[in-house]
Formats: structure tokens, C-alpha cells, sequence
């Protein structure tokens, strides 16, 4: 029951941070490419991937893993947002930018979570 509460509380945490995060880059950044989103899941991701290669690396137990990448991490990144921007830039007719934001999202991110797997192997 507490790794449950635990997991609720950090996705609260999450959530606020993200919502932090995007309000802080939103009031410098002012084109259309959705930055604050892009920039969420690429630390989300890399971060995902150091914790999922130090759980690998029994570094940390399955609580703490899932309170970070389920709880926290969950209610950080935002995959169902980036892709309501995606369809919003194509609808708006900026068919090119849609195109390379969905790529990015895509690759990045995979990219991210290799790279935190790597760090976690090298440092564990």
C-alpha cells in the first residue's frame, strides 16, 4: 500500500514539474515548434533509461524504480500531448514542422533512453 501511495505522490510531483518546466520555457519561447513538450520528454527519457539501467544493475529495488519511472517520471512526460501538437500543427496547415516534430519525438527519445541505459552501465 505505501509504494502505491508513494507512486500517486510522485506523479503528483510529476506533473507539477512538467507544468513548471513548460510554463518557465513558454514565456521565452514564442514559435510554434512545441519546445517545452520536446524538451520534457527528452529529460524523461534519458532519465528513464538511467533508472531502468541501474534497476538492471540491482543499483536500485523495484519500489524505488517504480516510484521514480512509474510515479514521477509518468507524471512528468507528456507522449499524449505531444502528439495532440503534432495533429494541431498539421491542422493548422505546417505540415513540414508536424512531419520533423514527429520524427524528433520518435527518435529522440530513443536515443535519450539508450544513452541513460549506457551512463547507468558505465557508472554502476
Amino acid at each position: 500500500m505505501m509504494v502505491f501511495l508513494g507512486i500517486c505522490a510522485c506523479g503528483g510531483l510529476g506533473a507539477v514539474a512538467r507544468f513548471v518546466l513548460t510554463v518557465s520555457i513558454k514565456q521565452w519561447w514564442k514559435h510554434p515548434f512545441p519546445l517545452p513538450t520536446f524538451i520534457i520528454n527528452i529529460i524523461a527519457t534519458f532519465c528513464a533509461g538511467v533508472a531502468a539501467g541501474a534497476y538492471a544493475q540491482l543499483a536500485v529495488t523495484h519500489p524505488t524504480y517504480l516510484l521514480f519511472v512509474t510515479g514521477f517520471l509518468g507524471g512528468f512526460s507528456t507522449f499524449s500531448t505531444a502528439i495532440n501538437e503534432i495533429v494541431t500543427l498539421a491542422r493548422k496547415g505546417k505540415t513540414p514542422l508536424a512531419a520533423a516534430y514527429l520524427a524528433a519525438t520518435m527518435l529522440v527519445p530513443l536515443l535519450c533512453v539508450t544513452g541513460g541505459w549506457l551512463l547507468a552501465g558505465a557508472l554502476l
